[in-house]
């Protein structure tokens, strides 16, 4: 299990992009971890754990209450930031100076790890932070696979929403077919059976991956994935687009329409 520093988060699901409310992220490696921790929120479930303690009665009721509210926010699509309770007081911290889309991919050109899918022989690759337990980074994954003949992808896996996103994310670079892999992950993370199993173990060199790429995208300032980085071919320009698209945006964002 390893943890950022800084671990106390609100984190949410916002419009196509999940989304980090305030600085700092945890990455850990066992669910249970986690779970003692912060409360489970997504657009696909809603987890609670035995750990939890009681609840005052007025905050029981409110509880309920915004149980109750829960199946019209997941009507319209949207779900408030999910995070420690404890948090509610504390004051956000201070943002890291902000990274030009110039700076950013050069960083992560140079530090992030993650697997490559498309054609091999384009020179520049769009770079695409993910987090495994993200649906939006799932649709954005489908949307791309058309472009695969023209486009170079790298997908650089992080880790901040839950407990299973390192492990599995570790899960993905570890196969002997990440496109494959990937593939069979998202599918069952958007049929809403929570992607791979967890492997039984992690490789420590794997474990370090992670935990560096969730580390560069903490250095970018970066609150949501997926983010892609990326030099259109048509202008050679940087592009950077936080959310998932559809195929035909994503195209014009690389220069491929």
């Amino acid at each position: 299990m390893f943890t950022t520093t800084k671990t106390r988060v609100n984190r949410g699901f916002e419009g196509r992009a999940c989304k980090v409310v305030t600085a700092g992220i945890n990455a850990a490696f066992h669910d249970s971890t986690h779970a003692e921790t912060f409360t489970h929120c997504n657009t696909m479930t809603l987890k609670s754990t035995s750990s939890t303690p009681a609840l005052p009665t007025r905050h029981a009721e409110r509880g309920r209450l915004h149980l109750l509210a829960l199946p019209a926010l997941l009507g319209l699509g949207t779900l408030a930031a999910c995070g420690d309770k404890k948090d509610e007081g504390a004051q956000p911290a201070a943002k890291a100076a902000a990274v030009t889309p110039d700076q950013a991919y050069e960083k992560i050109a140079a530090q992030g790890k993650g697997f490559t899918v498309g054609a091999l022989m384009a020179a520049n690759p769009a770079y695409v932070l993910f987090d495994p337990q993200c649906p939006h980074c799932g649709h954005l994954w489908t949307a791309s696979q058309a472009l695969l003949p023209k486009a170079k992808f790298v997908w650089i896996p992080v880790s901040f929403i839950n407990g299973k996103s390192a492990p599995q994310g570790a899960a993905i670079l570890s196969a002997a077919n990440p496109a494959e892999f990937m593939a069979a992950h998202e599918t069952s993370l958007l049929a809403g059976t929570g992607g791979t199993p967890l492997p039984a173990s992690v490789a420590p060199e794997v474990e370090a991956t992670i935990k560096a790429n969730t580390v560069l995208f903490n250095d970018l300032s970066v609150e949501s994935v997926p983010y892609v980085v990326a030099k259109n071919v048509k202008t050679g320009q940087v592009v950077t687009h936080a959310g998932a698209m559809e195929t035909a945006a994503l195209a014009e964002l690389l220069g491929l329409s």
